[in-house]
C-alpha cells in the first residue's frame, strides 16, 4: 500500500492522491509512504522516483545497519525501529529529497503511523512540521524513538522486581533471570547504539538539508539516544552486579555443604578405622575373647566421635 501527503505552497493538504497522477512540481513538498508495498508497488522507486539502484537494493535486502548514504540531491537513511514483543529491529528507509520525503517499511509500524498522524494534523499550520520533508523525517525518528523507551522501561521494572524477591527463588531460577534481561539488554543496545551513531552523523552531516531549527530538534533525538544508551549499560552493569552476587551466594551454599560434609566425614574416618580393625575376624585377637569388648569399643568410638565435634566448635567450624 501507497498513501501520499502533498502539501501545496499555501499550506493546502491532498491525501492519498496515486502517485501518477502527482506531479512533485505542483507541490511544495510530498511524502510518500511505502507501507507493506508489493513488488510492483516497490518498482515505483525506480520507474516514478528514479532513486539511486544501489539504495533501491538496500531497501529491498533486509536487514541493513542504520546508515546514511549519499546520492546526488538526495539522501538515503536506513532507520531501525523496535518490535516490542522480540525486541528485534525492523528496518525503515528513508529517502529524504528537496521537496519530497519517502518512508519505506516491510511491516505496519505504529511508529510510522503516528508520525503521519502527527504531521497531517499540522501540516496546514505555518509550524516546523509543515517546513518541508526534513521535518518529515524528524517526525519519523522521533517516534521511532519515542517506542524505544517502553521497552527498556518494562526491563528495568523486572529489574527491580528481580532485586526485590532476590531471596525467594533458587539461584538456578535467579541466574536463568538474570541471563534473560541481559540477553534482552543485549539486542536492545544492537538497535540503539548504532542509531545513536547515525543521528551523530545527521547532526554534523553537511550534505543534509535543514536550518538550525531543524538541527536543534535533531539534536534533542541524539539527546534521548544517549540517555537510552546510557540506561542501558546502567541496567547491564546492575545484573552483571546481580549475576556476581548470585555466583557468590551460590558459592557460600556450596561451601557450607561441603563443610557439612566434609566434618561428617572426618568423624566417621577414625571410627570407620576402629570398626574396620575389628571387622577383620582372626582367630587370635586377643580383644574378641573380651566379655565388656564390644561395649569398650562402642564407648571409645562415642567419646572420640564427640572429642572430635567438641574440637571442630572450639575452631569455629560450625560458625
Amino acid at each position: 500500500m501507497i498513501r501520499t501527503l502533498a502539501i501545496t505552497r499555501d499550506h493546502q493538504v491532498t491525501v492519498n492522491m496515486p502517485l501518477e497522477q502527482l506531479d512533485l512540481n505542483d507541490y511544495a513538498w510530498v511524502w510518500a509512504d511505502f507501507n507493506q508495498p508489493t513488488e510492483e508497488e516497490s518498482r515505483l522507486l525506480d520507474t516514478y522516483f528514479h532513486f539511486h539502484p544501489l539504495a533501491i537494493e538496500d531497501c529491498l535486502h533486509v536487514l541493513q545497519r542504520p546508515k546514511l548514504d549519499y546520492y546526488e540531491n538526495l539522501q538515503f537513511l536506513v532507520l531501525h525501529a523496535l518490535n516490542p514483543a522480540t525486541l528485534e529491529a525492523e528496518e525503515v528507509d528513508l529517502f529524504l529529497g528537496q521537496n519530497f520525503l519517502v518512508s519505506f517499511h516491510h511491516g505496519r509500524l505504529e511508529e510510522v503511523d503516528e508520525a503521519w498522524d502527527r504531521l497531517l494534523k499540522h501540516a496546514h499550520e505555518r509550524t516546523i512540521w509543515a517546513r518541508g520533508p526534513v521535518a518529515a523525517a524528524y517526525t519519523v525518528m522521533d517516534k521511532l524513538v519515542d517506542h524505544y523507551f517502553p521497552s527498556l522501561f518494562s526491563i528495568e521494572d523486572e529489574l527491580a522486581e528481580l532485586e526485590n524477591r532476590g531471596g525467594q527463588e533458587s539461584v538456578e531460577e535467579l541466574m536463568n533471570q538474570v541471563f534473560d534481561l541481559r540477553s534482552r539488554l543485549l539486542k536492545l543496545r544492537r538497535t540503539v547504539v548504532p542509531m545513536r551513531d547515525l543521528l551523530y552523523r545527521v547532526i554534523n552531516s553537511q550534505h543534509v538539508q535543514r536550518t538550525g531549527e531543524h538541527t536543534a530538534y535533531f539534536t534533542d533525538i541524539y539527546d534521548h539516544l544517549l540517555k537510552l544508551t546510557d540506561m542501558i549499560e546502567a541496567d547491564r552493569e546492575m545484573t552483571a552486579d546481580l549475576r556476581d552476587s548470585y555466583i557468590s551466594l551460590n558459592s557460600n551454599r556450596m561451601n557450607q555443604i561441603m563443610k557439612t560434609l566434609t566434618v561428617i566425614t572426618t568423624v566417621f574416618m577414625p571410627l570407620t578405622l576402629i570398626a574396620g580393625i575389628y571387622g577383620m575376624n582372626f582367630a587370635h585377637m586377643p580383644e574378641l575373647q573380651w566379655r565388656y569388648g564390644y561395649g569398650a569399643v562402642l564407648l571409645l568410638m562415642f567419646v572420640l566421635g564427640g572429642c572430635m565435634v567438641a574440637w571442630f566448635v572450639k575452631r569455629g567450624w560450625f560458625k
